[in-house]
């Protein structure tokens, strides 16, 4: 099985859906004339100036805008941005990290695409507002069976394998720590999501809006203290990252066999596994805010990529490169935390299992509310309650299994969920192009705008 399952994900991960995505992103970025560049200030300017906004609550009627982007942060936030550099960085040497931030720019393009597609198709079913893909491609292209293929791939992917996955990494990380067994950890962590989950929409946005920021930015300024230590390195690591992007051989990459297409190829999966533009899961949290015109959470889609890519995840590859922890065979989160070590001792390594306890039980959260928004779309409101427990049951199941066949499961399912998605990002691009424009000559012009919110 695990001979069967690799197979299939070099296939879908290698020369199928990575094309693909990045010819998306490619494709979004020259039709919005490159509106990650154009308006990123703008961006930070919206979601930061509002951060503090205490009258808007989640609702029925959705969430602030800054609670989606924080809910899709949680889930763009993950193991990944400290697994899957490190992964990247052994796998394709330093250079990955430019072919990152290449992913990550064009990925900005997509996200803002998915983010404004999502609002425009948002709908109400029962009491709440609820979006995403599924929707977008039901009433956006008229086809129900690749919603359903969608609604049905996430929910699997996401909601059920994906979650199994985090939780494990959470009572390894644990285990590891303080010697608790498995089995505890993961009742406890269901026991804890559970108490949030029943909550609905308004305790989820109530617990990203305040954790996901302190998260980020203790992390953060965890990494810069290991940078300040290190700070005559960092000028030879961003090197290292440019040089190897082009020459890998120049920075010890030959002797591996790492080759240009190499560096391109881990960079460029890991950083759109890490910010998941183009998959369709984001979608789902931008699709619920609250703003006036869809073009504002465009916009805020374009923070959460700069986030998690482009800030958390250079800070972790410079991290490692500074420390000089990659020549100790480790890989993975062991290398990241190996390099936290060197600098912190031995309170770098409860830092990043304190980090990855928060990132993964975050990300549990986002890509549960993601599995909602689709079950009640397969099946309405009364799926959810059975969705709810038999999320909560494989979380506790996650725990104790080996999880690399169920990796590679839940990356096989990810790939599938990104084919229709993609289908109605290309089709609907029109679509994008005209909130993007309407916006930009009518609504900050303070004109007639077509796609105001006049409820709002």
């Amino acid at each position: 099985m695990t001979k069967i399952f690799n197979m299939i994900y070099e296939i879908l991960w290698g020369p199928i859906l990575i094309p693909l995505l990045l010819g998306t992103g490619i494709y979004y970025t020259f039709n919005l004339r490159f509106i990650q560049v154009r308006k990123i200030g703008a961006a930070f300017k919206q979601v930061f100036g509002g951060m503090f906004n205490k009258k808007e609550k989640a609702d029925k009627d959705g969430m602030s805008s800054f609670q989606a982007l924080a809910t899709a942060v949680a889930a763009q936030v993950g193991t990944g941005n400290l697994a899957g550099v490190a992964t990247a960085i052994v796998s394709g040497g330093p250079g990955a990290i430019f072919w990152m931030w290449v992913s990550a720019l064009l990925g900005m393009a997509t996200n803002f695409g998915e983010a404004i597609l999502g609002q425009i198709y948002k709908e109400r079913v029962g009491d709440e507002i609820t979006g995403g893909p599924a929707y977008y491609i039901r009433k956006g292209i008229n086809s129900k069976f690749l919603a359903g293929f969608f609604a049905i791939s996430i929910i699997i992917a996401l909601g059920f394998i994906g979650n199994m996955v985090q939780s494990n990494s959470i009572a390894e990380v644990v285990k590891n720590a303080i010697n608790v067994k498995p089995i505890f950890v993961g009742i406890i962590t269901a026991i804890l999501a559970g108490i949030i989950l029943i909550g609905g929409i308004s305790r989820i946005a109530s617990f990203t809006e305040k954790v996901v920021p302190i998260m980020a930015l203790v992390y953060i300024l965890g990494s810069l203290g290991i940078l300040i230590i290190n700070i005559d390195k960092v000028i030879p690591a961003f090197k290292m990252i440019f040089v190897g992007a082009f020459n890998p051989k120049a920075v010890g990459g030959g002797a591996l066999g790492i080759t240009v297409m190499q560096a391109a190829r881990y960079g460029i999966a890991r950083g759109l596994f890490s910010n998941e533009a183009g998959m369709g899961s984001t979608p789902h949290a931008h699709a619920v805010a609250k703003v006036k015109h869809p073009a504002e959470q465009g916009l805020a889609a374009l923070v959460g990529v700069t986030i998690d890519t482009v800030i958390i995840c250079t800070i972790t590859a410079l991290v490692i490169l500074t420390s000089g922890t990659l020549d100790s065979g480790l890989t993975g989160s062991a290398l990241t935390q190996n390099a936290f070590k060197l600098g912190f001792g031995n309170i770098g390594v409860y830092f990043i299992a304190i980090s990855l306890f928060f990132f993964a039980f975050s990300t549990i959260i986002g890509w549960y509310f993601f599995g909602e928004a689709n079950i009640k779309y397969l099946f309405g409101e009364k799926g959810i309650m059975p969705y709810r427990l038999l999320v909560l049951a494989f979380l506790v199941v996650g725990s104790v299994l080996e999880v690399k066949v169920v990796w590679q499961l839940a990356d096989i399912f990810n790939g599938l969920m990104v084919f229709p998605n993609l289908i109605a990002l290309l089709l609907l691009s029109y679509k994008v192009k005209d909130v993007l424009k309407d916006y930009e000559n009518k609504y900050l012009r303070k004109l007639d705008s077509v796609y105001l919110n006049k409820e709002d």
